[in-house]
């Protein structure tokens, strides 16, 4: 019996001697279909070992980082087990869009698939059924809450008994987990397809899952028998940079006019009058946004996301209601204005950037009211004490990933068990290895700011915010300073020769230790337990200085793109002479007519990586475009011609 502890690690395949990677008859039938299907010469780390097993029947759970390739790891095998003869494979998908896009790509390469959900009229879904039951469609993607109603499993009951059901895929699988962020109760319905066709092999997959949601998707989903397959979580071509706030709009809009002018991204922000409010100030300033969240109407984020989806350059204000399932591949930065509240979410949020494998930012700006705000969120949540404590220590590793002055990227897989080196040497090196921070000797700053508080207790048992405290230690004279008696406090002016800007990044980074909490409404400051070894002297705090936190770049160069989303002077994904770049452009108007023919966005006909290889190899024959990679039998057939025709001007 296979255990959850029997994990594979992509970084360890090559040269496996494992017999269950030895490859089979499905596995070979399974890379003719990458080569001629997709395109591609050879799977990427565990894709084979992954898509071998679930051909030949075996349940997976796959753990891979956006933009590592998950899709492949269950439509492989569908097209795979259709062409035997096992009929329809059943993915589970909680996205409409996600649905069309994806639905559109196996056209666009020849695999016959669909979708039902509550956008198709009652005669299309009948249609689809109806193609279903018959056994043409090679892969059907379905909503959870769809596949569980009765009438739809009495259509999987007869599938079944006929030998017409390939595989289930679970796309999103930390869905069902109520550790995970992106909790569904639909998702817990899903235990179901194990019971009711305990033959049928079943895939679940995430992009992002700590231990105790693994565990957790393993129980709910009945996957003990499942083989787990952990993929490297490291996306080396992102680089991750986190500054301190200091008017965090400004920041943020010379991160993007510095390094991604003309730019597709993403801007995360809490709350929804904040998104409004950022988008409607960088639409002023030039850069085409648009806001996302669910308070906006069902219709308008349809329309919202689908521009984002077709359009280049566009960059999407948002909450986190924007994102999961999100395939665009040409994201080049995500920013956060707002902490997210764990390092799941950070992670996840931040692999929407860079699904391509080029070059892409994760950049955030993140201050004392953050962590502020997100412990509040946490303490006046209806959860449990156990999912509190839980949450409170995701908030803290997410807290330690912030204030690190060591390599980010090192600290974020360490999250994930998984070691790596500092990220020094690589082009997209994080901004702690670009440019190591300054430290200094802040341990008697500290027992200073935590003596206060602890004289604030003395003179009457009262508990005051990070504004006032600051006060008191720089000697400042205020109403609520007289109010109170704290001018005659020993502690009043001791922290005069400090700046109130490095205070508070004092207090930040002692609330992020857990020397200090916040309590209460008014966010005011409490001793924990271990601030005590502070006071004795018993701990040295080497502490991050404060920065010039107005200088929001992370450190690569502006690429000259024009003002705005000018996207068709945009440079090629990656360095083209003079005549290829004129290709490449070439290239990319041809294809925005064809998605426009075909209602689908641009990178799904190509992405701008094979373009890219198109126009640089300038391929004269269609064999010879058959070679670059993504251009697989279909799209070879259907468009090659006239790929030649632009090529040749």
């Amino acid at each position: 019996m296979t255990s959850e502890f029997d994990v594979i690690d992509a970084r360890l395949h090559e040269g496996s001697t494992d017999p269950r990677d030895a490859p089979t008859a499905p596995g070979r039938a399974a890379l003719s279909v990458l080569q001629t299907v997709f395109g591609y010469t050879t799977f990427r780390g565990a894709q084979a070992q992954i898509v071998d097993h679930v051909c030949a029947g075996g349940d997976a759970l796959v753990l891979m980082p956006t933009g590592g390739g998950k899709s492949l790891c269950y439509q492989v095998p569908a097209i795979v087990r259709h062409r035997a003869g096992q009929g329809v494979a059943i993915v589970v998908s909680p996205l409409i869009a996600l649905m069309h896009d994806q639905v559109g790509a196996l056209e666009e390469a020849g695999v016959h698939a669909a979708y039902l959900n509550s956008s198709l009229t009652s005669e299309d879904a009948q249609r689809i059924e109806r193609e279903m039951m018959g056994g043409r469609l090679v892969l059907l993607y379905a909503a959870p809450e769809r596949i569980t109603t009765p009438r739809f499993l009495a259509q999987l009951d007869s599938l079944h008994e006929r030998g017409l059901l390939s595989l289930f895929a679970i796309d999103e699988a930390h869905c069902v987990s109520q550790w995970g962020h992106d909790f569904r109760e639909d998702y817990l319905s899903l235990n179901v397809l194990h019971e009711r066709y305990p033959g049928v092999p079943r895939i679940a997959l995430t992009a992002t899952a700590d231990d105790l949601t693994r565990a957790d998707i393993i129980e709910r989903l009945q996957l003990e028998e499942a083989r787990v397959f952990i993929s490297s979580f490291d996306r080396p071509n992102i680089r991750y940079g986190i500054v301190e706030k200091d008017n965090a709009r400004a920041q943020l809009l010379r991160f993007i006019q510095d390094e991604h002018d003309g730019d597709a991204g993403i801007v995360y922000c809490q709350s929804r009058k904040k998104v409004d409010e950022t988008a409607v100030w960088l639409s002023s300033e030039g850069i085409t946004a648009l806001p996302y969240h669910a308070g906006l109407d069902a219709d308008v984020r349809r329309r919202h996301q689908d521009r984002f989806l077709r359009e280049e350059g566009l960059v999407m204000v948002a909450t986190i209601a924007f994102g999961m399932g999100i395939d665009k591949p040409d994201v080049r930065f995500v920013a956060h204005l707002d902490l997210p509240k764990n390092i799941e979410s950070y992670y996840q949020e931040t692999g929407r950037a860079g699904r391509d494998g080029l070059p892409a930012d994760a950049w955030m700006a993140y201050g004392l009211a953050d962590v502020v705000n997100q412990r509040r969120m946490i303490d006046d949540s209806p959860a449990g004490d156990e999912f509190k404590r839980g949450q409170v220590g995701k908030l803290e590793a997410l807290l330690a990933l912030a204030e690190t002055h060591d390599c980010r990227r090192v600290r974020l897989l360490a999250y994930f068990g998984e070691p790596s080196q500092p990220c020094t040497r690589l082009q997209n090196a994080c901004d702690n290895c670009l440019s190591p921070p300054v430290t200094w000797n802040a341990t008697e700053a500290a027992r200073k700011a935590l003596s206060c508080i602890y004289r604030f207790h003395q003179n009457g048992g009262q508990r005051f915010g990070a504004g006032h405290l600051i006060d008191v230690l720089r000697g400042k004279s205020t109403d609520k300073v007289t109010q109170h008696g704290h001018a005659s406090l020993s502690t009043f002016g001791i922290g005069s020769d400090v700046s109130e800007g490095q205070w508070r990044a004092v207090l930040r980074q002692l609330i992020a230790l857990g020397y200090l909490r916040t309590e209460g409404e008014y966010h005011t400051l409490e001793l924990t337990g271990s601030a005590r070894d502070v006071l004795r002297g018993e701990v040295q705090l080497l502490l991050r200085e404060a920065s010039a936190a107005s200088a929001g770049g992370s450190g690569r160069r502006g690429r000259g793109s024009s003002r705005g989303g000018a996207s068709k002077d945009k440079a090629p994904p990656v360095p083209l002479d003079a005549a290829a770049t004129e290709r490449f452009t070439a290239l990319k108007a041809w294809r925005a007519e064809v998605a426009r023919e075909h209602n689908l966005p641009a990178y799904v006909v190509f992405h701008d990586a094979t373009l890219a290889e198109m126009a640089r190899a300038c391929p004269q024959t269609l064999d010879d475009i058959g070679e670059i990679s993504g251009v697989g039998a279909k799209k070879l057939d259907a468009y090659g011609r006239e790929i030649l025709r632009v090529l040749a001007g």
